[in-house]
């Protein structure tokens, strides 16, 4: 199909449950306020996903998902109420078909819901508003979940950063594997690769292999 999105499929939230899990202990160990977290407002505005949405989501409980259509018009909206012009104002239609490179009737009709939207159309609109590939057209729970993953991330990064000072430079110089370990690449390079991977069963092959790495790997006893 050309014009207009294929045909919705069904969606799976073990992907979403995994990652909240994730999320929440990684913030738990690094003493943040999980209500900062899984702040409702922020992961809407990064998902696309209604803020009552997001909170059926998070509680593990079904929340329906809309027809491609509507999902469409929902994000669209939410990305002219809060990726606004420097002086606060929404964009114009005509400031969207201008940067997105269609016509200024073509942008209207796709705002207000009188013709679907093709991938080009959505891809255009996406590069325009500065948003990630496929923020207007991802399920709920796809959409929520690349956000937290999102999240993860940073958290890691800051998790990273933190670990990272905490190693004293005189252990990392003097020879203490254990230290050079974490000092060069331990947590700043497999924690951040470790999230970058695909599955959950891809990070417990990563965690299986540092646990064995680090058995092996002991500080010098005096």
């Amino acid at each position: 199909m050309t014009d207009g999105f294929p045909a919705p499929v069904a969606v799976a939230n073990a992907p979403l449950a995994a990652t909240i899990t994730r999320v929440a202990e990684l913030a738990g160990k690094m003493g943040r306020d999980l209500n900062q977290v899984f702040d409702l407002r922020r992961l809407s505005e990064a998902s696309g996903v209604p803020t009552d949405v997001v909170r059926t989501l998070l509680d593990g409980r079904p929340a329906g998902e809309p027809d491609l259509q509507t999902r469409f018009l929902q994000r669209l909206d939410l990305l002219r109420r809060t990726r606004v012009k420097p002086n606060g104002r929404r964009y114009t239609q005509q400031e969207i078909a201008d940067g997105a490179g269609m016509s200024r009737q073509q942008a209207g009709a796709l705002i207000n819901g009188d013709r679907r939207p093709t991938m080009e159309h959505c891809d255009a609109i996406q590069r325009f508003f500065g948003v990630h590939a496929g923020f207007l057209t991802a399920h709920d729970s796809d959409a929520l979940t690349d956000a937290l993953q999102r999240t993860e991330q940073q958290l890691l990064q800051d998790f990273a950063g933190r670990a990272r000072e905490t190693v004293p430079a005189s252990a990392a110089s003097s020879g203490d594997p254990l230290a050079r370990l974490l000092q060069n690449h331990g947590v700043r390079g497999i924690a951040w690769r470790a999230a970058q991977l695909p599955s959950d069963k891809h990070r417990d092959k990563v965690t299986e292999w540092l646990d064995m790495l680090l058995e092996s790997v002991k500080p010098n006893e005096s």
